[in-house]
């Protein structure tokens, strides 16, 4: 299936197209050689050594066109990053979970409940509402309250970049505020915001996690209201490059995780990602 959708890129067949050409040279090199050698060897003539040379030419490039893994290994810094199809709440290392600058928690009123927010409330923590919000409200004691909104549920605004780091099961919980709530409870953000916020989470994540993994949704669509101006191929770009920007300043973590949902990674172009990923490592 994964074959299938990239076949439909032009990226796919220039990949594609390159591995055949570069197998084909390579075969009349060897039967160049072999006939220079000596003439009279026969396997290096006639349809049956054309149907073999074309033959390993095609499974060549097949090869090495054939879909992989999204990930890209560093040295400079010694990191690596992965975009992997899944769901973010299955997954055993630290969490990145979005939220708001209000930090509202309730369900459905406030919160949608197919948000991640909303299933994180309902996997994590059985819909027991209480002890996220007091854990919620113990990691935001020593958080600055910038300013108040008369609105219903939680006034007191933290602002955009804001991180309320919550201890669960062995590992940790980032709930980061990149959406600003209005009177309304309306969450909306802009990428200047987005960006602001994950340069605070890199450095959360630096100061809090010694290092361990940590697995981030795509942020910008949902509740931030950018999938149009910020869709998921660009989102996943956008968050790359600012993990990668403050990796050279000083050491974030040495693995970023990037859990893209089923039905928006169908519609990646996974090799353009992983060409990305790539570019990164000489610049």
């Amino acid at each position: 299936m994964s074959l299938l959708q990239d076949m439909t890129t032009w990226r796919f067949w220039r990949h594609f197209l390159t591995g055949f050409f570069f197998c084909l040279g390579a075969v009349s090199t060897v039967q160049q050689i072999g006939t220079s050698i000596s003439k009279d060897i026969l396997i290096f003539s006639g349809y049956p050594f054309l149907a073999l040379t074309l033959t390993i030419a095609f499974l060549g490039s097949l090869y090495w066109s054939w879909p992989r893994p999204i990930e890209q290994t560093y040295s400079t810094p010694n990191i690596k990053i992965s975009v992997i199809k899944g769901d973010i709440l299955t997954e055993a290392t630290h969490l990145v979970i979005g939220t708001n600058d209000t930090f509202d928690m309730e369900t459905p009123i406030i919160i949608s409940n197919g948000s991640l927010q909303g299933q994180a409330l309902a996997i994590l923590y059985g819909n027991d509402i209480n002890r996220l919000k007091a854990d919620i409200d113990s990691a935001l004691i020593a958080k600055p309250i910038v300013g108040t909104i008369a609105k219903a549920g939680n006034v007191n605004q933290y602002g955009i970049g804001a991180i309320a780091t919550v201890n669960h099961a062995a590992r940790l919980l980032f709930f980061l505020a990149y959406c600003e709530m209005n009177s309304n409870n309306e969450a909306s953000s802009s990428p200047d915001k987005i960006w602001k916020s994950l340069g605070c989470l890199w450095s959360e994540v630096s100061r809090r996690s010694n290092g361990g993994t940590i697995s981030v949704p795509v942020i910008g669509g949902g509740q931030a209201r950018l999938s149009n101006l910020l869709p998921a191929q660009d989102a996943i770009r956008f968050t790359i490059l600012s993990f990668i920007l403050a990796s050279r300043q000083s050491r974030v973590c040495e693995e970023l995780r990037i859990i893209v949902r089923p039905d928006d990674y169908k519609k990646l172009d996974r090799l353009e990602l992983q060409a990305f990923l790539s570019s990164l490592r000489s610049s």
